[in-house]
């Protein structure tokens, strides 16, 4: 006997209690998975770090290292790699480097050309986690080069001032040259002019 449900329906909203639940178990079940790989590895917008534990006293002449545009192999000379094959999206190769660390673990940065999405997982391969739960850290002014972070407290002071109706740090500079100015040419009538 052929189903009378709509080939099209769509199942039942979660109630908020069992939408929790399932987000918790996804969230469980992809620790477990990422915690069963053979390798650690973290994420910012701009790069990829990926841990790879080696034998202790490894050498770095025993490694078989191989970064591509779009595919990783990472492992010991001579024995099945311990991490291969295509990533989810392209590495600027030349941006990407890999360490031997204390001679037990190979870090790799890979530097991501689309610097605007989160990866799923390091290789295709691999179990996907869900993008839309990463909460990104927040970046702390003192993070920031000199000229960046000039910049954004330059952007913060403004809005504030715009917020409270007060003129910003480029309307301030402009008064204060004006009012310099007047002081040096005081024979000069300035009662018409206009700053903007």
């Amino acid at each position: 006997m052929a189903s009378t449900a709509p080939v099209d329906s769509v199942p039942p909203e979660l109630s908020e209690v069992e939408q929790k639940q399932l987000d918790a178990a996804n969230a469980e079940r992809e620790r477990r998975e990422q915690d069963a790989l053979p390798y650690r590895w973290r994420q910012t917008l701009n790069d990829v770090t990926v841990s790879v534990p080696v034998p202790p006293g490894t050498r770095g002449k025993q490694l078989d290292v191989v970064l591509r545009k779009d595919s990783i192999r990472v492992g010991l000379k001579g024995e099945p790699p311990v991490i291969e094959g295509t990533f989810p999206k392209e590495i600027k190769v030349d941006d990407s480097t890999w360490t031997l660390d204390d001679s037990r673990e190979v870090t790799i940065s890979l530097e991501k050309v689309d610097q605007q999405s989160w990866w799923p997982h390091v290789v295709t391969s691999a179990p996907k986690i869900d993008t839309t739960k990463i909460t990104p850290e927040n970046s702390k002014l003192s993070d920031l080069d000199g000229e960046t972070r000039a910049m954004v407290e330059k952007m913060m002071y403004d809005n504030q001032q715009k917020q409270m109706g007060k003129p910003s740090s480029d309307e301030q500079r402009k008064a204060e040259m004006l009012r310099k100015f007047q002081e040096q040419h005081p024979e000069m009538d300035f009662s018409k002019a206009k700053i903007g």
